[in-house]
């Protein structure tokens, strides 16, 4: 199994809202992201983090969760009782119940663009690069690069620049 990891950096989210709209289009009305807004006004993207210890995966009576190829948490709709159970655990409150087909849902990496050698929909689409899909040392490297980016531009922005360049 190649483990893949989907990560937001919210310091680049621009709350546009195409993430959801590309997910609930391809999902068929069911988006699996959705943005939040905060009280402040601030736009927060909340997805499934396909945790490595998936409380999800562990309380659910009926065994209908599992972790795909890519390391994805999946729930198997033909064995899902729907018992809200992995909503309960779920530190981030991701999965929801589908009225239709009486089953919990929730974010599959996009499966089927997946089996494709493509990316999740919302990594391709997001404008400001704030979704990003891949091993998890790449993404774990970029999270670390962008932190030291920031740190370095506040260190620039707080040197005085009093005397630089002048003439005496």
């Amino acid at each position: 199994m190649v483990r893949r990891v989907l990560h937001v950096d919210y310091s680049l989210c621009i709350g546009c809202e195409t993430c959801e709209a590309v997910c609930d289009f391809i999902h068929d009305g069911k988006p699996n992201i959705k943005i939040y807004y905060t009280v402040t006004g601030l736009p927060i993207p909340i997805n499934c983090r396909h945790c490595e210890r998936a409380p999800c995966m562990d309380v659910c009576p009926a065994g209908a969760i599992y972790r795909d190829e890519d390391g994805a948490i999946i729930i198997n709709p033909g064995r899902c009782i729907g018992c809200y159970m992995c909503l309960a655990v779920c530190p981030f409150g991701v999965p929801s119940f589908d009225v239709k087909s009486k089953v919990m849902t929730k974010c599959d990496m996009c499966a089927d663009r997946r089996r494709l050698a493509m990316e999740p929909a919302c990594v391709e689409m997001c404008p400001a690069e704030a979704i990003f899909f891949g091993k998890p040392e790449a993404v774990e490297d970029r999270i670390r690069r962008r932190t030291a980016e920031k740190i370095a531009r506040e260190r620039i922005s707080s040197v005085s620049m009093e005397g630089v360049g002048r003439i005496l």
